[in-house]
């Protein structure tokens, strides 16, 4: 069974449920059998109309609504049948035609029951949300939004209309209502010192999408990862994050390294690039983790491209056995801060992270740097990498920039 199906029979089993407790058997001397109503006025129904009702209940509870409505009819065959019997009526009819399927009889009986004027604010806030779902089933939008509105005012669910409410937006193609719904839903979150409702950040960010605002999708998207911080949420944020404006291209082999932290790396392609990128910055012994990797996952070392894969790892292979070697001659002969910060990323891809640590901020305090964020950046990823994240964390609040490395750190601290 569809899961909104379901839904909606829960739903209506759930107020059928509360219709037939609310009737309780009167009987006295001389006196008819009747119902009566606890959200309403008790007032009696004859017996004639009575007992087929009562079985009506029976049959509701039993889950058999088509022989309940059938019931219902026998009900009302009953001639002169007094305001209190035609209510009553009226409120069975609609549960059981809801629970039986056929929503046009359901609204009928229900706006019926609403007009009597003898509902109570608790069965009318029910009605109200329940019409509104009846509406929904008939595609009749106008209607829904209707209804909606008038269950909010009413008292009930708000998360409920609001939900339907998104859905009829959805169906309408009305995608600026449903990100101003989910937005508004969103911003009471965070004034209320909430997380945003993962569905509302998610309908924000589709309807962003599908009205062309690009830059505000990356941000709710942000605040999906913030908030959720699973895979796909991050590869989402990842997948869109190099096309930001001002974002720079220097930054290429940082966002691989984000999605291998993330394990959103999940292309031979993907893989290939980071390797031949950290090989071109002389990170040899990362360029190895990553084809290593890559390799063992059954991503690279097959198909057409298997052999140059291969060349590929044996030449990264040879130059992260150089690599100690290597380090250790550059940093004798380091003389500015860019070469420090270079080397100490050099040894955290080797696992040397507190020899790591201490060049790239000794780098940072050396001065004349290219790209002062970047080196920022590089150090709380080796203060990540070395398992200090409190460290870590406080070393990414201070990246700056406007060029990517902020909204890099920021993802960074996002991590579980």
């Amino acid at each position: 069974m569809h899961r909104s199906t379901l839904r909606r029979k829960t739903r209506f089993a759930a107020m059928a449920a509360a219709l037939i407790a609310g009737f309780g058997l009167q009987c006295g001397s001389g006196v008819g059998l009747g119902f009566a109503p606890a959200r309403a006025q008790s007032e009696a129904v004859r017996a004639e109309v009575g007992k087929p009702l009562q079985q009506a209940a029976e049959l509701l509870k039993a889950n058999r609504a088509k022989e309940a409505l059938a019931k219902v009819r026998e009900a009302e065959a009953v001639p002169n049948k007094s305001p209190a019997e035609q209510l009553t009526i009226e409120r069975m009819r609609g549960a059981a035609a809801a629970r039986a399927g056929e929503p046009q009889t359901a609204i009928k009986s229900f706006e019926a029951v609403l007009a009597s004027g003898k509902a109570g604010a608790a069965e009318q806030a029910q009605t109200a949300a329940s019409l509104a779902h009846l509406y929904a089933q008939s595609k009749d939008w106008n209607k829904t939004r209707e209804w909606a509105q008038k269950a909010k005012q009413q008292g009930a669910s708000a998360a409920d209309m609001d939900k339907l409410l998104a859905y009829v937006n959805s169906q309408t193609g009305d995608f600026a209502a449903i990100a101003r719904d989910a937005q508004a839903s969103i911003e009471a979150a965070e004034k209320a010192g909430r997380r945003p409702e993962e569905n509302d950040l998610l309908a924000l960010a589709d309807a962003q999408r599908r009205t062309g605002n690009n830059a505000g999708q990356m941000a709710t998207l942000e605040k999906l990862v913030a908030s959720y911080p699973k895979k796909e949420y991050f590869a989402a944020v990842l997948s869109r994050i190099q096309s930001k404006p001002g974002f720079s291209g220097r930054l290429a082999l940082d966002v691989d390294r984000l999605k291998r932290e993330t394990k959103t790396l999940d292309s031979a392609e993907g893989y290939v690039e980071m390797a031949q990128m950290a090989l071109q910055e002389s990170q040899a012994a990362e360029a190895k983790a990553v084809l290593d990797e890559g390799f063992a996952r059954g991503l690279l070392g097959k198909g057409a491209e298997a052999d140059r894969q291969k060349r590929l790892l044996a030449l990264a292979t040879q130059r992260a056995a150089d690599a100690p070697k290597a380090l250790a001659a550059a940093e004798g002969e380091a003389k500015d801060g860019n070469a420090l910060v270079r080397i100490g990323m050099g040894y955290s891809g080797l696992g040397q992270h507190d020899k790591a640590i201490e060049l790239i901020q000794a780098g940072i305090r050396k001065g004349g740097l290219r790209n002062p964020h970047d080196a920022t950046l590089h150090l709380g990823i080796a203060q990540h990498r070395a398992g200090q994240k409190q460290k870590a964390a406080q070393t990414f609040k201070s990246v700056g920039g406007t060029d990517g490395t902020a909204d890099l750190a920021r993802l960074w601290m996002r991590i579980p």
